[in-house]
């Protein structure tokens, strides 16, 4: 049993991060365990957390398990899970009830829980203690080693199956996929993250930030142009800081520009942190029109003191010198952002600080949190000063303002005709299908099942907050 410790995820040292190509191995006994099972896995979290269940289905296929959508019929059960908020912590441990009931009726289902909710020892500790029912436990640095737990589960079912790595961490190479999509696709970049913010938990669940090689993620990008994919988003913790770590001279405004000469016809980031957020990038964004018009680029606070607090290691001014750096060089962009209200200490000055950021940047859209305390950040120590009911209307207070801008920055569509990628249908009406413009809005398009894959001109013919209604021209 190899258990998270909270100690060891802090430490940080200047090793040199190994890239390992023949880590993952599925014996011939192995490739055949799954005959005649199902698996179902549900996905908490962030792109990161979707990508690497891509990862976990594909290891499991490996092995004959085939996928089902239906949790009732599975024989295999596991939860890739986050930590970055208390309600997704909630959500899991409501899950693991759930599986509990269905396994007192089958008893053979093997239940197993991963991620980033994996790697905290506290989450770990309370497992152990009071869900005896799960089976597997293992973290983000090890899903390659995943036919070998549940093998030696089978051969052992009296304790549990526990190995989580507690490490900087490595690159893991050849490891499976099995992409939800047939048109775009995630690519990591690279993984963990060393910013530390004093919220967050991601550099204790991921490790430390470690950059894959450029030739891995070209030839993954050429292997996917070949492939027919129309899209894809390069991921990162904070892929800003690409190849620092790599000290080559290599970083991500140089993998951009290699990424966009692939020929692909659309290229993504996520996620940024303004601080690593350089000239170089934007110029190479503003030279190929294959790079999306679209940056998420979280401001978290408005205020400088706040940010600080924060460790966030930029300032309000800093901040707003960027975007408009970014509206300057690209007029026509999306930007969105991620904000956090009530974090310890914050006045109404320091709201409305906020406010006033969203007020110059009038984002196309943003994802707010309420402040979540998550064991062993330095933010979970100071003082939680702010009420519920206080952050309750900041939190309806900036999204009424959020709203606002959203509005109207799709309103700027109606009219227009823009490039959509069909993805497929529309969840609320079957015969509409839906797809994303270059600068990441949803459109519901009448067009026919054909296009879906395809990259067509729609014309805008009404717009929402969240949406808007086209027609292909």
């Amino acid at each position: 049993m190899l258990k998270p410790s909270l100690k060891e995820a802090r430490i940080r040292t200047k090793n040199d991060v190994v890239t390992k190509t023949s880590e993952y191995i599925v014996t011939e006994q192995l490739k055949t365990i799954g005959i005649g099972k199902k698996y179902y896995v549900k996905t908490y979290g962030c792109q990161m957390n979707e990508h690497d269940t891509e990862n976990i289905k594909a290891i499991l296929e490996d092995m004959s398990f085939t996928g089902t959508d239906n949790m009732e019929d599975a024989d295999l059960i596991l939860l890739n899970t986050c930590a970055i908020r208390e309600n997704a912590h909630n959500k899991v441990f409501g899950m693991i009830g759930r599986v509990k009931t269905l396994k007192e009726t089958k008893p053979n289902i093997i239940f197993g829980i991963c991620g980033c909710m994996a790697q905290e020892e506290v989450v770990v500790d309370e497992i152990l203690k009071k869900y005896k029912h799960v089976d597997i436990i293992f973290g983000t640095h090890n899903i390659y080693r995943l036919p070998m737990l549940i093998e030696e589960r089978m051969l052992n079912d009296n304790l549990p199956e526990v190995e989580v790595y507690s490490i900087e961490g490595d690159v893991i190479e050849n490891i499976p996929v099995k992409r939800d999509s047939k048109y775009k696709a995630w690519v990591n970049i690279m993984y963990g993250c060393d910013k530390f913010c004093t919220y967050c938990i991601v550099p204790y669940t991921r490790g430390k930030q470690r950059s894959r090689e450029a030739k891995y993620i070209l030839k993954e990008v050429n292997d996917l142009v070949k492939d027919g994919y129309k899209e894809v988003t390069l991921l990162g913790q904070n892929v800003n800081a690409y190849g620092k770590d790599l000290n080559n001279g290599y970083g991500m405004a140089n993998l951009l520009e290699d990424v966009a000469k692939t020929g692909i016809e659309r290229v993504r980031f996520v996620t940024s942190h303004p601080w690593d957020f350089t000239d170089e990038m934007i110029d190479v964004i503003k030279k190929y029109s294959n790079i999306m018009p679209y940056i998420h680029l979280p401001l978290q606070s408005g205020s400088s003191r706040i940010l600080k607090l924060m460790g966030r290691r930029y300032t309000k001014e800093s901040y707003l010198e960027l975007v408009d750096k970014l509206k300057k060089a690209l007029p026509n962009c999306s930007l969105t952002t991620d904000i956090i209200v009530g974090f310890p200490g914050e006045t109404e000055e320091d709201f409305k600080e906020t406010l006033d950021v969203v007020n110059k940047c009038k984002y196309d859209s943003a994802f707010t949190f309420i402040f979540s305390k998550r064991v062993g950040t330095p933010a979970c120590r100071m003082q939680d000063d702010v009420s519920l009911e206080t952050k309750n209307e900041r939190l309806q207070q900036l999204n009424k303002l959020i709203n606002k801008y959203s509005k109207e920055a799709n309103d700027k569509y109606l009219g227009r005709v823009v490039p959509v990628l069909i993805e497929g249908n529309s969840e609320k009406n079957k015969d509409i299908m839906m797809g994303y413009t270059d600068t990441m809005k949803l459109v519901n398009v009448k067009c026919p099942k054909e296009d879906i894959g395809k990259i067509i001109n729609v014309k805008i013919t009404s717009v929402k907050t969240w949406s808007m209604d086209g027609e292909k021209c």
